[in-house]
């Protein structure tokens, strides 16, 4: 399928029935919060409310915020009565209450398990390792010096993307996206890993897939909205 036959989807307001009116806690540099972005763009989804919070400062551990954000990390959801962290459990939660929009998580079960598969191995394996307040910690407490950061960064990097790599050696197959003709949870992973392993200066020849999967979605409206220089 040709990028331009994926038609964008009008806007859904939240408080339409099928979603509450939530707000959205957002840092334009997270790269949890770039997955809830392209996810909302691929869904049509506009928040009642975009709360922009500079986590480089803290801002999301403020008091006001604890109860929205009880572990002092972005991104979250909120509306009336509830709220949701953590960046895979929002949009999957996107994905269940709009069925009828395009799919992130593909209804057949074994399609969702390798789409899955690729999203934790970047989300629970990479992105722990490397993200803000763990560079912030070795940095700081720990008193590493930044070439010695940029190492661990970029060693952490590479472990994590020739797993992906395979992965995609071994089930991409000829898909336009990572497993198939429309983006999926697994694109919407790799995208944000990608940009900020290139923020890092991390190597990516060994990926060439990963690189292809990411360009090919960068290419997309939905996906180029969502980058933090657009915020």
């Amino acid at each position: 399928m040709a990028l331009s036959e994926i038609a964008p989807v009008d806007l859904l307001a939240p408080g339409t029935g099928r979603l509450p009116a939530f707000t959205f806690y957002n840092y334009f540099r997270s790269s949890a919060a770039y997955r809830v972005r392209i996810a909302l763009n691929l869904k049509g989804i506009m928040p009642a409310r975009t709360v922009d919070l500079d986590i480089r400062v803290g801002e999301q551990k403020a008091e006001e915020f604890s109860e929205a954000i009880p572990h002092g990390l972005v991104p979250a959801f909120a509306w009336e009565g509830g709220s949701l962290t953590q960046s895979l459990a929002m949009i999957e939660w996107l994905d269940v209450l709009t069925p009828d929009r395009p799919r992130l998580i593909p209804a057949d079960p074994e399609q969702a398990s390798h789409v899955r598969e690729i999203a934790l191995a970047i989300a629970c394996d990479i992105h722990p390792l490397n993200n803000l307040r763990v560079l912030s910690y070795l940095g700081g407490e720990l008193e590493v010096p930044e070439a010695r950061r940029l190492q661990w960064y970029r060693h952490w990097i590479a472990e994590g993307f020739t797993a992906v790599e395979r992965i995609l050696q071994r089930r991409r197959g000829a898909a336009a996206f990572a497993l198939g003709a429309q983006p999926t949870l697994a694109d919407i992973c790799i995208v944000p890993q990608v940009f900020n392993a290139r923020r890092f200066d991390a190597d990516l020849a060994a990926f060439p897939l990963i690189v292809e999967v990411a360009e090919r979605c960068e290419a997309l409206d939905a996906f180029a909205r969502a980058r933090p220089q657009a915020g």
